[in-house]
Protein backbone atom coordinates (compact mmCIF):
# COMPACT_ATOMS: atom_id res chain seq x y z
CA UNK A 1 0.00 0.00 0.00
CA UNK A 2 1.59 3.32 -0.67
CA UNK A 3 1.80 6.48 1.71
CA UNK A 4 -0.88 7.69 0.78
CA UNK A 5 -3.55 5.22 1.18
CA UNK A 6 -1.64 4.32 4.31
CA UNK A 7 -2.58 7.68 5.74
CA UNK A 8 -5.95 7.90 4.30
CA UNK A 9 -6.42 4.55 6.59
CA UNK A 10 -4.78 6.24 9.54
CA UNK A 11 -7.05 9.01 9.51
CA UNK A 12 -9.98 7.31 9.21
CA UNK A 13 -8.56 4.56 11.70
CA UNK A 14 -7.99 7.11 14.56
CA UNK A 15 -11.97 8.99 14.46
CA UNK A 16 -13.36 5.31 15.01
CA UNK A 17 -15.16 5.22 18.15
CA UNK A 18 -13.24 1.99 19.27
CA UNK A 19 -9.74 3.50 18.76
CA UNK A 20 -10.56 6.41 21.27
CA UNK A 21 -11.20 3.69 24.03
CA UNK A 22 -9.12 3.76 27.25
CA UNK A 23 -6.68 1.01 26.10
CA UNK A 24 -5.65 -0.99 23.31
CA UNK A 25 -5.62 -4.71 22.32
CA UNK A 26 -5.17 -7.01 25.22
CA UNK A 27 -5.55 -3.83 27.96
CA UNK A 28 -2.51 -2.89 26.90
CA UNK A 29 -1.73 1.03 26.68
CA UNK A 30 -3.80 3.11 23.69
CA UNK A 31 -0.15 3.86 21.99
CA UNK A 32 0.55 3.06 18.37
CA UNK A 33 3.15 3.44 15.70
CA UNK A 34 2.93 5.00 12.38
CA UNK A 35 6.09 4.20 10.21
CA UNK A 36 6.94 5.29 6.93
CA UNK A 37 9.89 5.84 4.88
CA UNK A 38 11.84 9.00 6.21
CA UNK A 39 12.32 9.98 2.71
CA UNK A 40 8.20 10.82 2.85
CA UNK A 41 8.56 13.08 6.31
CA UNK A 42 7.70 16.45 4.55
CA UNK A 43 4.49 14.45 2.75
CA UNK A 44 3.65 12.99 6.31
CA UNK A 45 4.24 16.73 7.78
CA UNK A 46 2.18 18.16 5.72
CA UNK A 47 -0.75 15.33 6.31
CA UNK A 48 -0.50 15.95 9.95
CA UNK A 49 -0.79 19.66 9.03
CA UNK A 50 -4.35 19.09 7.22
CA UNK A 51 -5.21 16.93 9.68
CA UNK A 52 -4.78 19.60 12.30
CA UNK A 53 -6.44 22.49 10.76
CA UNK A 54 -9.19 20.40 9.70
CA UNK A 55 -10.22 19.18 13.46
CA UNK A 56 -9.60 22.96 14.46
CA UNK A 57 -12.81 24.08 12.58
CA UNK A 58 -14.50 21.85 15.31
CA UNK A 59 -16.23 18.99 13.44
CA UNK A 60 -14.92 16.22 15.21
CA UNK A 61 -15.87 15.27 18.48
CA UNK A 62 -12.25 14.67 19.62
CA UNK A 63 -9.26 17.30 19.30
CA UNK A 64 -6.30 16.10 17.79
CA UNK A 65 -2.99 17.68 19.49
CA UNK A 66 0.61 17.23 18.03
CA UNK A 67 3.47 17.60 19.61
CA UNK A 68 6.75 18.09 17.68
CA UNK A 69 9.44 16.55 20.25
CA UNK A 70 12.10 18.36 18.48
CA UNK A 71 10.33 21.48 19.03
CA UNK A 72 9.79 20.85 22.35
CA UNK A 73 13.91 20.58 22.92
CA UNK A 74 14.77 23.56 21.15
CA UNK A 75 11.85 25.62 23.00
CA UNK A 76 13.50 24.14 26.36
CA UNK A 77 16.99 25.06 25.56
CA UNK A 78 16.33 28.56 24.29
CA UNK A 79 14.05 29.51 27.31
CA UNK A 80 16.80 28.19 29.46
CA UNK A 81 19.62 30.23 27.38
CA UNK A 82 21.22 26.88 26.58
CA UNK A 83 21.04 26.61 22.99
CA UNK A 84 23.89 28.55 22.19
CA UNK A 85 25.90 27.05 25.06
CA UNK A 86 24.83 23.55 23.55
CA UNK A 87 26.52 24.26 20.01
CA UNK A 88 30.00 25.29 21.90
CA UNK A 89 29.46 21.85 24.56
CA UNK A 90 29.24 19.77 21.28
CA UNK A 91 32.19 21.33 20.04
CA UNK A 92 34.46 20.66 22.89
CA UNK A 93 33.02 17.61 24.25
CA UNK A 94 30.93 16.15 21.22
CA UNK A 95 27.49 14.59 20.31
CA UNK A 96 27.25 11.87 23.43
CA UNK A 97 28.35 14.18 26.07
CA UNK A 98 25.87 16.81 24.72
CA UNK A 99 22.96 14.04 24.22
CA UNK A 100 23.21 13.15 28.16
CA UNK A 101 23.36 16.76 29.19
CA UNK A 102 20.33 17.37 27.63
CA UNK A 103 18.63 14.10 29.08
CA UNK A 104 19.30 14.97 32.47
CA UNK A 105 18.29 18.57 31.91
CA UNK A 106 15.10 17.40 30.39
CA UNK A 107 15.06 14.61 32.96
CA UNK A 108 14.43 12.17 29.81
CA UNK A 109 15.18 9.11 31.81
CA UNK A 110 13.09 10.21 34.65
CA UNK A 111 9.16 9.76 35.13
CA UNK A 112 8.92 13.28 35.99
CA UNK A 113 10.54 14.16 32.03
CA UNK A 114 9.57 17.49 31.24
CA UNK A 115 8.63 16.55 27.95
CA UNK A 116 5.63 14.24 29.39
CA UNK A 117 4.89 16.89 32.34
CA UNK A 118 4.31 19.21 28.62
CA UNK A 119 2.50 16.63 27.21
CA UNK A 120 0.23 15.69 30.33
CA UNK A 121 -0.48 19.52 30.82
CA UNK A 122 -1.81 20.36 27.43
CA UNK A 123 -3.69 17.76 26.51
CA UNK A 124 -7.12 17.65 27.00
CA UNK A 125 -9.38 14.46 28.36
CA UNK A 126 -11.06 14.37 25.01
CA UNK A 127 -7.61 14.35 22.49
CA UNK A 128 -5.93 11.76 20.48
CA UNK A 129 -2.16 12.65 20.91
CA UNK A 130 0.16 13.15 17.64
CA UNK A 131 4.20 12.65 17.98
CA UNK A 132 6.48 14.02 15.57
CA UNK A 133 10.20 15.20 15.21
CA UNK A 134 11.28 11.57 16.55
CA UNK A 135 14.00 11.80 13.28
CA UNK A 136 14.88 15.10 14.10
CA UNK A 137 15.75 15.05 17.69
CA UNK A 138 17.60 11.23 17.06
CA UNK A 139 20.38 10.44 19.16
CA UNK A 140 19.13 13.21 21.60
CA UNK A 141 15.67 11.95 22.29
CA UNK A 142 15.02 8.13 21.70
CA UNK A 143 11.72 7.36 20.97
CA UNK A 144 11.82 4.21 23.09
CA UNK A 145 12.25 6.59 26.01
CA UNK A 146 9.06 8.92 25.22
CA UNK A 147 7.34 5.72 25.10
CA UNK A 148 7.85 4.13 28.24
CA UNK A 149 8.01 7.14 30.01
CA UNK A 150 4.96 8.28 28.08
CA UNK A 151 2.78 5.25 29.25
CA UNK A 152 3.68 5.37 32.89
CA UNK A 153 2.43 8.61 33.61
CA UNK A 154 -0.50 9.28 30.56
CA UNK A 155 -3.01 6.81 29.63
CA UNK A 156 -6.28 9.09 29.73
CA UNK A 157 -6.10 9.17 25.35
CA UNK A 158 -4.71 7.50 22.48
CA UNK A 159 -0.92 8.60 21.68
CA UNK A 160 0.55 7.73 18.06
CA UNK A 161 3.81 8.09 17.71
CA UNK A 162 5.24 9.22 13.60
CA UNK A 163 7.86 7.17 12.68
CA UNK A 164 10.49 7.97 10.06
CA UNK A 165 11.65 4.02 9.07
CA UNK A 166 10.07 0.66 10.10
CA UNK A 167 8.46 -0.69 13.18
CA UNK A 168 7.76 -4.27 13.13
CA UNK A 169 5.81 -4.06 17.02
CA UNK A 170 9.06 -5.62 17.82
CA UNK A 171 11.82 -2.79 17.17
CA UNK A 172 12.40 0.29 15.50
CA UNK A 173 14.72 0.65 12.42
CA UNK A 174 15.75 4.33 11.63
CA UNK A 175 17.26 5.16 8.27
CA UNK A 176 17.53 1.52 7.56
CA UNK A 177 20.53 0.93 10.37
CA UNK A 178 20.03 2.39 13.65
CA UNK A 179 18.23 -0.30 14.84
CA UNK A 180 15.98 0.47 18.19
CA UNK A 181 15.25 -2.74 19.70
CA UNK A 182 14.09 -1.62 22.75
CA UNK A 183 10.56 -3.16 24.08
CA UNK A 184 7.92 -1.09 23.06
CA UNK A 185 4.27 -1.00 24.10
CA UNK A 186 3.01 0.09 21.18
CA UNK A 187 0.59 -1.51 18.49
CA UNK A 188 1.36 -0.75 14.57
CA UNK A 189 -1.84 1.48 13.33
CA UNK A 190 -1.65 0.92 9.74
CA UNK A 191 0.28 -2.24 7.99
Amino acid sequence: MDLTARLDEMELAIYKPSFRQSSGRANEVNYWVFDYPPEKELEVRDRIEYMKNKNQKGNDEVELVVFDLYDMIIDFLEQKNFLEKCFEFEKKRGLERITKAVNNSMKINDDDSLIVQYIREHTSENAIVFLTGIGKCYPILRSHKVLNNLHQAFVRCPVVMFFPGTYNEQELILFDEMKDDNYYRAFKLVK
